[in-house]
C-alpha cells in the first residue's frame, strides 16, 4: 500500500490529470489536490466537479506541492517547467504524463536544474478520444500500463514513489528508456492516429465527401474513433516524434505499394495471405492482452 501524500499539484487538469487526482482521492492517498490551468474556466470546472481542491492559473501555485504532475500537451511542457522551476520546494517530486519522452526529457534537462533527479518521466497508456476534465474518472488507470522512463540522474527513491502512486491508481507499471518508448509508441499509437486523421480528411475533402460519410457504418466509426482525439495534443506528439513517424510512414507506404501491386495484378491469393497473416496476428494480440475475441 502506498503511503499517503500531502499535496498533489496537477498542471493541466484534463482527462489524464483529472483521472489521476480522482484515483488518488478514491484510494484515500492524498490530502489536497491543486489544479493549475491556462484558463480560469477550466480549473473552475475541475473545482466544481470535485476533481481538485484549489484552482490556480499561475504555475507557481504548484511549487510547494509534494508531487507535481505535468499533464498538458507535450508542446507546453517547456514553458510550464521553466515557469515552475524557480518556485519548487527542495522535496517536490515531479512527473509527467506526456505521450512522447525524449523531447520531455530534453526540456527537463534544460529547465529543471537541481530538481532533475526528482523528475520521473512517465506515460500512462490510458488516453481516450474524449478530452477535458469532464471526462475524468477514478478508474481510468485500472489495469492500464504506465511506462516510466527514468534518467541516469533520476533518484531511485523518486522512481519508487511515483511507481507506488501509479499502482495505487490501479496501473501496471514498467520501465524503459525514453528512446525505446518513442520507437514503440510511434509505431503502435502515434502512427495509427495519423492514419485515422488522414483517412477522415481524405474522404471529407472529396467533392462527394458528405455523401460518402453518410453511408459510412460501424467499421468506419471504429477504425476512425481516434480521429476524434485532441488536434492540439496530437499535433504536439507528431512534431515531437517526427523522426520515428517519418520512418513508420515510409514503412507503411511500402505495404500500401505492395497492396496496390497485388490489386493491379489481380493476385487474390496474395491478398488473402496478407489479410490472413494480419488477422492471425491481431487475434493473437487480443488473446495475449486479454481482450475479447472478435
Amino acid at each position: 500500500m502506498a503511503a499517503r501524500i500531502g499535496t498533489v499539484a496537477i498542471v493541466g487538469v484534463g482527462l489524464i490529470g483529472g483521472s489521476f487526482a480522482l484515483a488518488l482521492k478514491q484510494a484515500n492517498l492524498v490530502d489536497r489536490v491543486v489544479g493549475v490551468g491556462r484558463r480560469q474556466a477550466s480549473v473552475d470546472a475541475a473545482l466544481k466537479l470535485g476533481v481538485i481542491d484549489h484552482a490556480a492559473t499561475d504555475v507557481a501555485a504548484a511549487g510547494s506541492a509534494d508531487l507535481v504532475l505535468f499533464a498538458m500537451p507535450v508542446g507546453q511542457m517547456a514553458e510550464a517547467m521553466n515557469a515552475l522551476a524557480p518556485h519548487l520546494a527542495a522535496h517536490t517530486l515531479l512527473t509527467d504524463a506526456g505521450s512522447t519522452k525524449q523531447d520531455v526529457v530534453a526540456r527537463a534537462r534544460q529547465h529543471l536544474g537541481e530538481a532533475l533527479p526528482r523528475f520521473v518521466p512517465a506515460h500512462p497508456i490510458a488516453g481516450a478520444e474524449q478530452s477535458g476534465v469532464e471526462a475524468a474518472r477514478a478508474n481510468l488507470y485500472q489495469d492500464r500500463d504506465v511506462i516510466l522512463t527514468p534518467l541516469a540522474e533520476t533518484d531511485a527513491a523518486s522512481v519508487q514513489r511515483v511507481a507506488e502512486l501509479w499502482r495505487a491508481c490501479g496501473a501496471k507499471v514498467s520501465e524503459m528508456s525514453p528512446a525505446q518508448h518513442d520507437e514503440i509508441f510511434g509505431a503502435v499509437s502515434h502512427l495509427p492516429h495519423l492514419v485515422a486523421y488522414a483517412l477522415v480528411n481524405m474522404l471529407a475533402q472529396r467533392p462527394d465527401g458528405e455523401r460518402l460519410l453518410g453511408f459510412a457504418g460501424a467499421g468506419f466509426r471504429d477504425f476512425t474513433r481516434i480521429a476524434s482525439s485532441s488536434p492540439e495534443m496530437w499535433r504536439d506528439i507528431a512534431l515531437a516524434n517526427h523522426a520515428v513517424l517519418q520512418h513508420e510512414l515510409t514503412d507503411l507506404q511500402q505495404h500500401f505499394d505492395r497492396l496496390r501491386e497485388l490489386l493491379r495484378s489481380g493476385d487474390g491469393a496474395g491478398l488473402e495471405r496478407i489479410f490472413g497473416a494480419a488477422r492471425a496476428a491481431r487475434q493473437d494480440w487480443l488473446k495475449r492482452k486479454g481482450y475479447a475475441q472478435e
